[in-house]
């Protein structure tokens, strides 16, 4: 799923049923501000969520997030070979979801998390300037 798409959906099926943010917001057990950037896009809902949003709106989880696609029965499809992102991200998910690694990253954030097992990957010269270059960036002052 492409993560724009999520949003858009939301907001569309809100006013096509002519709710408020508020009223999805109070569906859902949220605050509007929290909805409202369900979307914008800042901040993705978690499993609950969703499965709240797609009975307000009695629509499947997968037309949700755009999963389910029309497929000509006729056509033949293959499935495309992975990629480098795929593989990245299988190994990405197989290093966190390891019992060992789990404890040890518990209170990172994904974006945390993601960093650190790229990092532990590359050479300790690579290392150092990435920390020299992360130095001169949080001294620069946030927008």
């Amino acid at each position: 799923m492409k993560k724009n798409l999520l949003p858009q959906k939301l907001k569309e099926l809100r006013k096509v049923h002519n709710y408020t943010q508020d009223y999805v917001a109070e569906v859902l057990g949220v605050v509007r501000q929290t909805y409202s950037h369900y979307e914008t896009g800042k901040r993705t809902p978690d499993a609950e969520a969703l499965y709240k949003l797609a009975g307000l709106y009695n629509i499947s989880i997968d037309d949700l997030l755009h999963l389910t696609i029309n497929i000509d029965r006729d056509e033949s499809y293959d499935a495309p070979a992975p990629t480098d992102t795929s593989s990245d991200l299988s190994e990405f998910l197989d290093f966190f979801n390891d019992p060992a690694n789990k404890k040890k990253y518990i209170f990172h954030s994904n974006l945390e998390k993601e960093l650190l097992f790229y990092f532990d990957k590359i050479s300790e010269e690579d290392k150092k300037e990435i920390i020299e270059f992360t130095k001169i960036k949080a001294r620069k002052p946030l927008h």
